[in-house]
């Protein structure tokens, strides 16, 4: 599990807002697909990390363990001062979105994404992360793990999916430096928030 800085917390929690206020009957699955889709379309765009958050290569898709956890609950910790989630697993945001939080172009991208996907069911979500030539496939395959999931034998790993991947050249270099800026930020800053 990641350590969250205050900082991070608050990111996280308006970015959940966001989507929740965003696509009616939002639930878990599909939150953290979209999610998804907005650190790869910051990646590939902008070649920085959105949230920063690791994705693993789970059976059913990337999925952020910390945020899967979180709304796996019956009532969110991490998460609590942002939304509720109902007995049906409908997410609903608490408070109003913080658009100071992020620049110009995360909201853009965070617009483009929801209206790219947001009229996807989490199914077709699913679908199109496992096609291949994407990075869950790419990453899935070079670890072994499709027949495992194919078959059942295995529902989640702990193989962390690396946005630079998807990146050549200089693109891939910028990431990686913005990627490995922000981790030591906010690992110090977690590290003073405890």
């Amino acid at each position: 599990m990641c350590k969250f800085s205050k900082e991070d917390k608050v990111r996280l929690g308006n970015a959940v807002i966001y989507v929740a206020a965003r696509i009616p009957h939002l639930q878990k699955t599909k939150l953290i697909k979209l999610l998804y889709l907005m650190e790869e379309k910051m990646a590939q765009v902008y070649q920085t990390p959105f949230l920063a958050l690791p994705y693993e290569v789970w059976q059913y898709g990337p999925v952020s363990k910390d945020v899967f956890v979180d709304l796996s609950n019956d009532t969110p910790t991490l998460l609590r001062d942002y939304i509720s989630v109902d007995a049906e697993g409908v997410i609903t945001p608490k408070k109003e979105f913080d658009p100071i939080e992020f620049s110009d172009c995360e909201i853009e991208m965070m617009d483009h994404v929801l209206k790219q996907y947001g009229s996807m069911t989490a199914h077709d979500l699913v679908n199109l992360l496992h096609q291949k030539g994407t990075l869950w496939y790419k990453t899935a395959v070079a670890n072994n793990l499709l027949e495992a999931f194919e078959n059942g034998t295995a529902t989640t790993s702990d193989v962390v999916l690396n946005q630079a991947d998807c990146l050549q050249g200089c693109e891939k270099e910028d990431y990686l430096a913005s990627y490995n800026l922000h981790r030591d930020a906010s690992m110090l800053r977690a590290e003073a928030y405890v």
